[in-house]
């Protein structure tokens, strides 16, 4: 006889009547999708649909069309749990009608991973049957695999999400809200500082208190930094959006999973974008003005919302006129470039400011940083043998003295002792100084040609 679990969160987090379910959701899905891309794991809220529901379905607009199996990957919100737990259902059951479980993985991960199998956690959790309807209505051949996770079992879930991901056929959805019953000035500023980390792939001194569905959401990261990919923000809200109540609100964000560095993902789809930032805000530089974003960019991809560290390169006919940038990511990105590309135009000290005729004949390139990476070396010549010509942006420190070249610089300086000489050079160190107190970093760049 089949088992079939009957929905708890219908009449709370969703309409009960399928018809008012279904119109809820044509509406939140017949708004412009953020990215026009394909992802095979999202973070997604799991609220009622009134106050999170438009949010999670960005992230859902992202998900492969073409995936058999959805793993659900939630928290644990009525009844403890030790293990990695799943279930024996058959079924699922919304207002929507069934939707299957693939009993093949669950006992694969049973036998693999040792997780257990019990019905009683899944009764009322509402982060799994949340995402359901979401399911439901975008996938007619679809089946699911509900996972709840708790506690210290963010390696297991990490190594779970690593050994199904292998198969294009699997996606999966990380459930979970982020900040709870804070203000909504507190609420934003903790949220802030978990995507920051999300996105940012630093997960040091992160609270479970930050994220209920914390330990996916921690898998998830791990996963995606251990195999150089990058969760990308949809967005950040929460429901004093919706309810206008301010005093105790929860915090939602919504982020997709890119085979690719940030970095790269920002070159592949937004390269024109960004330099039209550029451009349009030495243009308004030209007339004594600060580009404000949000009032003259029609539309900022949330991607740009996050910290980025950018050079700003500007030529004309073919000669350097202006470089400035962030060896650090301290801002978000959009503010990043409007404020780097002004300052390359107009306060590069090795260049007067830019005037209006050499605007029309400016070529703007961007430099997308990595993060720092400190190089542990055992003096000079050790150093040298550790950094990789044509790859490695360098950036030296010692005392006051610091500086930074790209990895552009290698095509002017190609050997690794010009290389760095220059660069103490750059930094008012002598070519032939160095010290026990030297530091040097690296970094990766890419580079967008506008």
């Amino acid at each position: 006889m089949e088992k079939i679990k009957q929905s708890s969160a219908m009449g709370t987090f969703y309409f009960e009547d399928k018809k008012e379910l279904l119109s809820q959701l044509k509406t939140i899905f017949s708004h412009e999708k953020v990215y026009d891309v394909e992802s095979r794991a999202i973070i997604v809220p799991h609220a009622g649909y009134v106050f999170s529901g438009a949010l999670a379905a960005k992230g859902y607009q992202c998900l492969k069309k073409t995936i058999k199996n959805i793993f659900i990957i939630s928290p644990v919100h009525y009844v403890p749990i030790d293990e990695v737990t799943l279930c024996s259902y058959d079924f699922f059951k919304t207002p929507l009608g069934t939707i299957p479980v693939n009993k093949d993985i669950v006992a694969d991960i049973v036998k693999h991973f040792g997780a257990q199998v019990s019905d009683i956690p899944f009764e009322k959790e509402h982060a799994i049957e949340v995402q359901i309807p979401f399911i439901q209505y975008l996938y007619e051949d679809v089946r699911i695999i509900p996972v709840l996770a708790s506690g210290n079992q963010v390696e297991k879930i990490s190594n779970i999400i690593k050994k199904y991901y292998k198969d294009e056929e699997n996606a999966f959805v990380i459930s979970t809200d982020l900040s709870h019953f804070h203000t909504d000035v507190e609420a934003k500023k903790i949220d802030k500082i978990t995507a920051e980390m999300i996105e940012q792939q630093d997960l040091s001194g992160f609270q479970s208190e930050q994220a209920c569905g914390s330990t996916g959401l921690c898998a998830a990261v791990d996963f995606a930094k251990a195999n150089q990919y990058s969760f990308i923000r949809i967005g950040l809200t929460n429901s004093a959006a919706v309810t206008a109540d301010k005093d105790r609100v929860v915090g939602y964000g919504a982020w997709m999973l890119q085979e690719m560095t940030k970095s790269e993902f920002i070159k592949e789809y937004f390269s024109p974008f960004a330099i039209s930032v550029c451009y349009k805000s030495i243009a308004m530089g030209l007339n004594n003005k600060k580009l404000d974003a949000q009032v003259e960019l029609k539309v900022i991809p949330p991607v740009f919302d996050e910290l980025g560290a950018s050079f700003v390169t500007l030529k004309t006919d073919g000669s350097l006129r202006g470089c400035i940038g962030s060896i650090i990511a301290h801002r978000p990105l959009i503010a990043d470039l409007i404020n780097n590309a002004s300052a390359a135009a107009f306060q590069d000290p090795r260049f007067a400011p830019l005037t209006e005729d050499e605007f029309d004949n400016l070529d703007i390139s961007i430099s997308l940083l990595s993060a720092p990476m400190k190089i542990e070396f055992s003096g000079e010549q050790d150093l040298l043998q550790k950094i990789k010509p044509f790859e490695d942006g360098i950036i030296i420190k010692d005392g006051a003295h610091q500086a930074v070249y790209l990895p552009s610089v290698w095509e002017q300086l190609p050997e690794k002792v010009m290389f760095l000489n220059s660069l103490k050079q750059k930094a008012g160190l002598r070519p032939d100084y160095f010290s026990k107190t030297f530091e040097a970093y690296r970094f990766s760049a890419i580079h967008i040609d506008g």
